[in-house]
């Protein structure tokens, strides 16, 4: 299990994200945009993305209607999410927080979404922060992926299957699949909490 995060790296992701600020952002996750009938939406409903970085999933969420809580290590990258959420008259909850030393925001949501974040002791806190039902979702690049890419690196990689095998207690795996998708080896997975 790798360290927490330094500050140092703290530093790289804002610099990373000041970077991009001029850039277009990407849209949402093409595995999300496939759950479109699966998961909740309008008033009511809540979402929590984790290492969610600039928002593009959590505005997605929120354009659904769900309260949607976005968690990231990167001040700069939480502003960028405010600026977007600004434009698009979403509201956003940010929480600047290192998910690898603190706990998750509490909950309950009805989602959790995890995607490009890994921290291997995160899938077992997950089921206290779910709503009875809630849905957990993940999609994360494999070490396969370095086949076709140099980055990220094998450090923050998931092995090949495995993702099921870091769920916390009370989660039923839904869907789980590996494979290229696009241009990236990834495990896709959904988990519901009974």
């Amino acid at each position: 299990m790798a360290a927490p995060m330094a500050d140092g790296d703290r530093a790289r992701w804002d610099e990373r994200y000041r970077g991009a600020a001029g850039r277009e952002h990407r849209g949402p996750s093409s595995f999300l945009l496939a759950l479109d009938g699966l998961l909740p939406r309008g008033p009511g409903a809540t979402g929590l993305d984790v290492g969610g970085g600039s928002g593009r999933n959590a505005l997605w969420l929120a354009r659904r209607g769900l309260d949607v809580t976005l968690a990231d290590v990167s001040p700069v990258a939480l502003d960028l999410a405010r600026a977007s959420a600004r434009l698009d008259g979403l509201a956003l909850r940010l929480v600047e927080t290192d998910l690898e030393r603190d706990p998750l925001p509490a909950g309950p949501f009805d989602v959790v979404l995890s995607v490009d974040f890994l921290w291997r002791p995160l899938f077992a806190a997950v089921p206290a922060v779910l709503a009875p039902g809630g849905l957990l979702v993940v999609a994360h690049p494999t070490r396969r992926n370095l086949e076709q890419h140099a980055h990220p690196s094998g450090r923050f990689l998931l092995d090949e299957g495995e993702l099921p095998s870091l769920l916390g207690p009370g989660l039923a795996v839904l869907r789980h699949e590996e494979g290229w998708f696009a241009d990236r080896h990834e495990a896709r997975l959904v988990a519901r909490r009974g």
